[in-house]
């Protein structure tokens, strides 16, 4: 089978099966400004740590506008550390793809830069050229960059080959240990009155009666959103006791049970919890629903290709370190 391989097989996944990339021009940048060391060695390739930080810079920011402190620490850690490792897997792969001896032909790459130019930069190839001068990078280095992921996708697409369909059997049994991830969320659209049970004087049975008048008001016509704007001592008093769109998980249980259960449109009863009378509006209602076996199907033989794919892919990246000689430092 591997004498009926051919470069031009290969050339052809490569632009079949490739995404246009746009051009990472702030990574670019990062990698001209730091300083190098050896990362890895990779069969004696070198990997440094400013093509480490260039790979993880897009996540580290995302990491420093969130987090700080040691937890800030551990997971620009980690980033670094994962994407060390998958420049090692993409140094493996481009090792693999030239002892094969498979050719990526010049005016493949060509198309890709021109693609890229249309798609990012209006097709002016001078303000392209310029970016690249302004970050210190050259045509050539940028076409090196745009070949070796060619070579990464074709030689990935090449060896990682699933079928095609998913079985009946595996579809069936992934939706039965899945149910929920076809159930939508179920939320409804929630006005409410709020009156306390004791105000300062303490007289409790004054404001049951309250909460009594004012259920009188909303079913003899009351608009609810008026009501509420007088009477109703919750947070969200002034804009009617409109709670929005809201799921499980928001309420007390008690009142939960109560308003996802109730009929939309309809006014509730009293509620009496935790010391307060609780009057409920709900306006509309939606998901809650869980897609049939047949709706799902579709999505479910998509993801257990994928997942296939993945296993596949692992199992033949595993094959090329066991060959191989890494050295990280």
């Amino acid at each position: 089978m591997r004498n009926l391989i051919r470069p031009i097989a290969v050339v052809s996944l490569a632009v079949c099966g490739i995404p246009l990339l746009p051009i990472h021009c702030a990574a670019f940048a990062q990698e001209a400004q730091q300083v190098d060391g050896i990362a890895a060695i990779v069969n004696g390739d070198v990997i440094t740590y400013s093509q480490v930080r260039q790979l993880s810079a897009p996540r580290e920011r995302l990491l420093r506008s969130q987090l700080t402190g040691q937890e800030l620490e551990k997971q620009i850690l980690e980033t670094r550390q994962l994407a060390l490792k998958d420049l090692i897997d993409r140094r493996l792969i481009i090792q693999a793809f030239k002892k094969e001896s498979y050719q990526i032909p010049d005016h493949i790459v060509d198309q890709r830069v021109h693609d890229i130019i249309r798609e990012n930069f209006g097709g002016d190839r001078n303000t392209f050229i310029k970016t690249l001068e302004a970050q210190n990078y050259s045509l050539g280095e940028f076409k090196e960059k745009e070949l070796e992921r060619i070579m990464v996708q074709a030689m990935r697409s090449h060896n990682v080959k699933t079928q095609m369909i998913a079985s009946p059997t595996k579809i069936e049994d992934y939706y039965r240990k899945h149910r929920s991830e076809f159930t939508a969320k179920e939320e409804i659209k929630l006005r409410l009155i709020m009156i306390s049970g004791q105000k300062d004087t303490g007289n409790a049975q004054a404001q049951k009666a309250l909460a009594e008048e004012v259920l009188g008001k909303l079913v003899n016509g009351g608009e609810f959103e008026q009501t509420a704007q007088i009477y109703s001592e919750d947070s969200t008093r002034d804009n009617g006791g409109d709670w929005g769109w809201i799921g499980r998980n928001t309420l007390a249980p008690t009142l939960e049970k109560f308003a996802f259960n109730m009929p939309v449109g309809r006014i509730s009863n009293i509620v009496d919890y935790a010391g307060n009378y609780y009057i409920f509006k709900v306006e509309e209602k939606r998901g809650g629903t869980t897609k049939s076996l047949a709706e799902a199907r579709g999505d479910i033989e998509k993801k257990l290709i994928q997942d296939e794919a993945q296993q596949i892919q692992d199992r033949w990246i595993a094959t090329l370190r066991e060959k191989a000689y890494i050295r990280t430092f």
